[in-house]
């Protein structure tokens, strides 16, 4: 049978289980279900499906071992590590049409939903019940829930309500095999040997599909007061945590340099926090439950700048002065894209913060010295954005080509200080030449074994994580 006639009967097959109209065959179209936000690999999927049960996904997935096809899950492809990229003829499982919120449950402070639901939907059902799904990020308003999950997606909320890891109760998944599994059941205590559904999250749909999840809500947060702080250096940064730690609700604590500020400023016209210019600042954002909480976080940072680890800070006087504020800090990813930066979102104990940051500007200096480095990141969780900034005068592939060795060697420096080459936005095609530095060979195998237990054909998104199986004929 000819390769044309193959994928025709394919594609007759996955019409007959989906409809014809949730099969993509060619176009535009095709090639955006193909990618995420990673610019590096060119989609070529061979089709792209559309299921609107999970049950259909079963279906699509015991006829891809059958004809041994590899399969890409995606969901809002707004990733950035190429988890989702498709660039090898792989068939795309796309979970868009699975989107439905199927329950609020307020007495048990849960929502059950399709792994296709837009997180910022989620959001919304969650208030609507007066209760709150705090995982948020930028991509709110396009990522998908089992995407996230995957992923095990994290933001700006970390700090106070955990990762997507710590939001999951249930899920529903379909494995490499063509298992239906129901793990976790939305309890809260259930220790009834492996917890399966673990092994799921942050998985990068290398193990099976994510078709549906039960998540844990909290209560709605309480008002909030956004503060701004200048740091006289890096090694003030643990102790303005610290401080705020000790005496106030934190909800979240950011960091970012005078370079990553002084862009900001320049390019959206926004108004410095205060005049005088400082190597860091801090945007601290605590909670206020009680009538003094205010006034004890302005004493805490009264404190800090009488010890001089503060040398100047505003307080938000209003929302707008809020969100201005956040912008600060938001707003730097997409300030720095026209210098087309090589990025590394890596981890470290947030006390280990400044002393990795020293160590990584002295490798720049010494290797790299041509290249501008930003900082910036997530100071409550030890989370670094590393953005080295493309010369001028670079051309891009020039650049590029620079960017496995900043990468190798600054994982080699995770390593050293016990960290992370991938905090948020997981391993997929651009880091698993990295996981040497964070997982050990051991730890490496076993993964590998588990791969093998749940996905035997090796169909489910091959090559990412790690170096793709051969598929058994």
């Amino acid at each position: 049978m000819s390769a044309a006639t193959r994928r025709a009967a394919l594609l007759a097959e996955l019409s007959a289980i989906v409809g014809a109209d949730h099969v993509v065959g060619d176009g535009d179209d095709l090639l955006r279900h193909g990618g995420d936000r990673t610019t590096r690999w060119t989609p070529a999927p061979l089709a792209a499906v559309l299921p609107g049960s999970s049950a259909e996904v079963q279906a699509i997935v015991q006829l891809a071992n059958r004809e041994r096809i590899p399969i890409v899950p995606s969901g809002g492809r707004t990733g950035l590590s190429g988890g989702a990229v498709a660039a090898r003829g792989e068939l795309v499982l796309a979970l868009d049409r699975m989107c439905r919120i199927i329950e609020v449950n307020a007495e048990d402070a849960t929502l059950t939903c399709e792994a296709g639901a837009v997180t910022a939907q989620v959001q919304a059902a969650a208030q609507t019940a007066g209760l709150y799904y705090p995982v948020d990020f930028a991509s709110a308003g396009s990522s998908q829930i089992g995407g996230n999950i995957a992923t095990n997606a994290g933001g700006i909320r970390v700090l106070r309500h955990g990762m997507t890891r710590d939001r999951v109760l249930g899920l529903t998944v379909v494995t490499g095999a063509g298992e239906l599994l129901h793990l976790g059941r939305g309890l809260v205590k259930d220790n009834t040997g492996y917890d399966l559904r673990q092994l799921f999250i942050g998985s990068e749909g290398t193990l099976g599909v994510i078709c549906g999840a039960t998540l844990g809500l909290a209560p709605p947060p309480p008002p909030t007061a956004v503060l701004v702080l200048g740091a006289p250096s890096l090694a003030a940064l643990p102790a303005v945590l610290a401080a705020f730690r000790r005496r106030c609700r934190l909800a979240a604590c950011e960091f970012f340099s005078a370079a990553a500020l002084t862009r900001v400023v320049e390019r959206h016209d926004l108004a410095r926090p205060f005049a005088a210019a400082t190597p860091y600042y801090a945007l601290i954002e605590v909670e206020l439950a009680g009538e003094t909480d205010l006034d004890q976080a302005l004493q805490v940072f009264e404190t800090l700048r009488d010890a001089g680890v503060a040398s100047d800070g505003v307080l938000a006087q209003s929302a707008a002065q809020a969100r201005d504020l956040w912008r600060l800090r938001e707003d730097i990813s997409d300030t720095l894209a026209p210098w087309q930066p090589h990025k590394n979102d890596i981890a470290v104990r947030s006390s280990r913060l400044p002393a990795f940051i020293a160590r990584a500007e002295a490798l720049f200096a010494a290797r790299f010295p041509a290249l501008e480095v930003v900082w910036f990141g997530h100071l409550g969780d030890g989370n670094i954005h590393v953005n080295a900034l493309k010369p001028a005068a670079w051309s891009g592939e020039q650049f590029q080509a620079l960017g496995a060795a900043i990468s190798q060697a600054l994982g080699a420096l995770v390593q050293e200080f016990g960290g992370s080459i991938s905090a948020e936005h997981g391993i997929g095609l651009l880091r698993k030449d990295l996981l040497q530095y964070s997982r050990s060979a051991e730890e490496i195998r076993l993964m590998r074994a588990l791969k093998t237990l749940f996905d035997p054909n090796h169909i489910m998104n091959p090559g990412k994580i790690f170096d793709p199986a051969p598929i058994p004929r």
